[in-house]
């Protein structure tokens, strides 16, 4: 056995002795030859191919190869319990972490009869840049090795086979997002980032929503047949995109009906904050930077800009060019930053419906106001906003959804009398919820219902008070006009009385004035 081990050392010690006097008596580019010969040879003679997916696309080091990413999740699902080596990663946009075969691991797959191996690998350079991290300088990548009559399985089926699982693993384990824009000051910059997001764990959903169950109906419909309907939009010649207004009173739930519609389609949300966008071109940017199956919403528009397209006109200083120049330019940065976002009516429409919209696809376009009227209406038209849904004050049918979620129950004594009340008075949603919110362990339905009544009967007295109030303002406003205007009518009379009196005496001092001259002797015409 020692003997045997003895001449083992002895052979790699020779081999090794060799290897170094072959570098250093043979040129890199001999080496090179040599290598590319004997692969060339390997490859001709032996029965299997080879395919290696890089994890970086290019020389870039930024962006990820989708490839990579598609057969690592398909790998860490399918093939990960064969590896006997595994380490864990947390990949972008996935809820758990993600087990995957460790570097220089090799497990195997099977596809309709046809044995593959996938091999986990790196390569590290051999010499590091001064300022790098060794980590950054790895390029990992899988090697796919099957045999060469299974070429145009794996071709041709095998690899869209593995790329679609993995898709369909990221879309199952994804995490959507809440996306919020980053404040432009002075523009995007490719080293800023326009975009922010927290996790969107939002739990309303549809069943939730107080609203008329038809027309809830009305809405899942409607975008049911929005996310299947990508054919449809390329055949009539449209951008696959569908602009949705919300509009009515402050909580009657614009933003939960935001938050629901995300949650059915699985669909991120970009909350975009106009006041945030320095101009036009930043927009643009902005909508570039979107994702399909997103949506992107703009709350209370008609508070976040003057979207008229005029802008105020400067006031004329004739001494403005007299001032120091050092001191004007300071007043006038000073001026920009006050000044703040730019952004026009024209750039907003162009975002919503120009040539710029049809970067991406599968996205909703989503507007909130409290005040529709105050819109432009080239702005919410159909074919930008093309559904407008009215949320309104709580009625009988949204109340009994209420109830149900609140309060678990279906019918009740109470119910008769509140339908009534609901008839008769204005009252969110969001206001109905919070009085049949428990709000101790002790009060059970009897005295949410209970609650709900009493604050029905005094919003209805406070609306009706007030009504007697404004009609009584209304009627007084009325009175002193009618005052006023008689006040205005004296006045006038007075004053065509005394400018009668007057041009009176002016005409009797004239006649004296010619009685005069006449026995003084003077001609007077």
């Amino acid at each position: 056995m020692m003997g045997d081990m003895n001449n083992l050392g002895s052979m790699m010690a020779a081999v090794m002795f060799v290897w170094a006097m072959f570098q250093q008596l043979f040129p890199d580019e001999f080496r090179r030859d040599v290598a590319r010969y004997v692969n060339k040879f390997i490859s001709y003679v032996s029965p299997y191919i080879e395919i290696t997916f890089h994890e970086y696309q290019g020389d870039s080091r930024f962006e990820r190869s989708k490839a990579f990413i598609a057969i690592e999740r398909y790998l860490s699902e399918n093939s990960s319990n064969k590896a006997k080596r595994l380490k864990a990663n947390v990949i972008k946009d996935c809820e758990s972490i993600v087990l995957s075969m460790d570097d220089y691991q090799e497990v195997t797959d099977e596809f309709k009869g046809v044995k593959i191996w996938w091999t986990s690998s790196k390569k590290i350079p051999k010499q590091q840049p001064f300022f790098s991290y060794r980590a950054d300088e790895e390029k990992r990548y899988y090697k796919l090795t099957c045999k060469r009559k299974d070429r145009e399985i794996i071709t041709e089926f095998y690899l869209k086979h593995v790329l679609d699982e993995g898709k369909a693993i990221a879309v199952k384990t994804r995490q959507r997002k809440l996306y919020t824009n980053s404040k432009s000051d002075n523009g995007y910059s490719f080293k800023k980032k326009i975009w922010s997001h927290i996790i969107f764990e939002h739990p309303s959903t549809f069943d939730t929503l107080a609203m008329d169950p038809k027309k809830k109906k009305e809405i899942l419909n409607d975008l049911i047949t929005f996310s299947k309907s990508k054919d449809y939009y390329k055949k009539v010649g449209k951008s696959w995109k569908r602009g949705y207004l919300l509009y009515g009173p402050p909580g009657t739930g614009k933003s939960s009906m935001i938050a629901a519609m995300a949650n059915f389609l699985e669909y991120d949300i970009y909350d975009l904050e106009l006041t945030s966008v320095k101009d036009n071109t930043d927009l643009r940017k902005l909508l570039i930077d979107t994702t399909s199956k997103s949506i992107i919403v703009i709350e209370d528009i008609d508070c976040s800009l003057d979207l008229t397209g005029q802008r105020k006109e400067k006031k004329d200083d004739s001494k403005e060019d007299e001032k120091d120049p050092i001191k004007k330019k300071a007043e006038e940065e000073k001026a920009k930053e006050k000044k703040g976002s730019e952004v026009t009516l024209s750039g907003l429409l162009n975002f919503i419906d120009g040539l710029w919209s049809a970067c991406g696809s599968e996205r909703l376009i989503v507007f909130t106001t409290n005040f529709v009227e105050k819109l432009d209406p080239a702005l919410i038209r159909r074919g930008r906003m093309d559904k407008h849904i009215e949320l309104s004050y709580c009625r009988f049918e949204a109340f009994k959804v209420l109830a149900k979620n609140y309060l678990d129950i279906e019918s009740h004594d109470l119910f008769a009398t509140i339908e009534q009340l609901l008839g008769e008075t204005n009252m969110t949603p969001a206001d109905v919820a919070e009085n049949l919110m428990p709000k101790s362990s002790e009060e059970n339905a009897d005295v949410c219902l209970s609650n709900l009544i009493k604050s029905l009967e005094d919003t209805k007295e406070e609306a009706r008070l007030k009504a007697i109030e404004d009609a009584r303002i209304k009627a007084e406003e009325e009175a002193s006009k009618k005052n006023e205007q008689k006040g205005e009518n004296v006045q006038a009379s007075d004053a065509k009385l005394a400018n009668g009196e007057q041009k009176k005496v002016d005409e009797d001092g004239h006649k004296v004035q010619v009685s005069d001259a006449k026995e003084n002797g003077v001609t007077v015409s």
